[in-house]
């Protein structure tokens, strides 16, 4: 009898864990060390960065196959210890999210945003300067007609008074009569667009100033948000500083932290909740097991 074989699908990854394949070779757990498989910290961020946002694609493929959970809010920060960039006060928000803190002010934000798109941009094209110039012109025009129908009604009189003949001067009088009522008509008519067009364009003055003053309280409720964010974590970030190996002075804010990026990315991975795995390519722990427990993370060791 011959047998077939097969092969023995692998056992699927546990909760909380994380599972590498390297050359066809899966390993499995919460602490994996790395170090001398010739992967680079850059490599193996960027198969889990494709492994833990939905939908994401990292060009080329890494060498490198990583199965992990999803990457949470704060996990741009501290995917890699220690990090090529790193802001405190950004990394201390997500951290804070990562716990859904709600921030006092977050509903006057809410509130102004919604407030702001009821008054999102109309483009108004708008110009009253040529509806002035056509009220002036009319005025200067009527102003010259009167002053012509005035002269002309002074010499009919005049013709009058003598027993001249008048045809003449009366026939330019109601001329100049029917043309000065037709300016008056068209001055009225450009005062009245010109009316128009001033209240359309103060109507846009004042909406584009109420948008301007509503953007500037979404970006002073945006900006205490963020700092009730960092305050509601602060202590347990400046806690976590005193409890890690290295030498930092956290402070009592984020700009009077005083240490290296390092220690303060492993407090922010400490305070923070974090599901996908963190890419840690430093020696404060004594291995990667303890790094694990103490920063409640699975951990690739580099």
């Amino acid at each position: 009898m011959s047998f077939v074989p097969t092969r023995v699908p692998a056992p699927a990854r546990r909760l909380g864990t994380v599972a590498v394949t390297i050359d066809g070779v899966c390993r499995r757990g919460r602490a994996l060390d790395l170090r001398g498989e010739g992967l680079s910290p850059e490599t193996v961020v960027a198969a889990v960065r494709e492994a833990s946002t939905p939908g994401a694609t990292v060009s080329p493929r890494p060498p490198v196959h990583v199965d992990c959970e999803t990457a949470g809010v704060v996990h741009a920060h501290v995917c890699r210890i220690p990090p090529e960039t790193f802001d405190l006060h950004d990394a201390l928000v997500a951290a804070a999210r990562s716990h859904d803190v709600v921030a006092p002010t977050v509903h006057r934000l809410e509130r102004a945003r919604a407030e702001l798109q009821e008054v999102a941009y109309e483009p108004t094209d708008v110009d009253p300067s040529r509806a002035k110039r056509r009220v002036a012109d009319a005025e200067r025009t009527e102003r010259r007609l009167n002053e012509r129908v005035a002269a002309l009604r002074g010499r009919l009189d005049a013709l009058r008074e003598v027993g001249a003949d008048a045809d003449g001067v009366e026939a330019e009088l109601a001329e100049a009569v029917g043309t000065l009522t037709e300016v008056e008509t068209d001055r009225i008519a450009a005062e009245q667009r010109l009316v128009q067009l001033e209240r359309v364009a103060r109507v846009a003055r004042d909406r584009r100033q109420r948008r301007l003053r509503l953007a500037d309280h979404v970006d002073n409720c945006r900006r205490q948000v963020r700092r009730e964010l960092v305050a509601s974590v602060y202590d347990d970030f400046a806690a976590a500083v005193d409890a890690l190996p290295g030498d930092a002075d956290p402070g009592t804010e984020p700009s009077e932290y005083a240490g290296d990026r390092t220690t303060a990315s492993l407090a922010v991975a400490c305070l923070a909740r974090l599901d996908a795995p963190v890419v840690l390519a430093t020696d404060r722990f004594g291995s990667p097991a303890e790094a694990a427990t103490r920063l409640d993370a699975p951990v690739l060791r580099l």
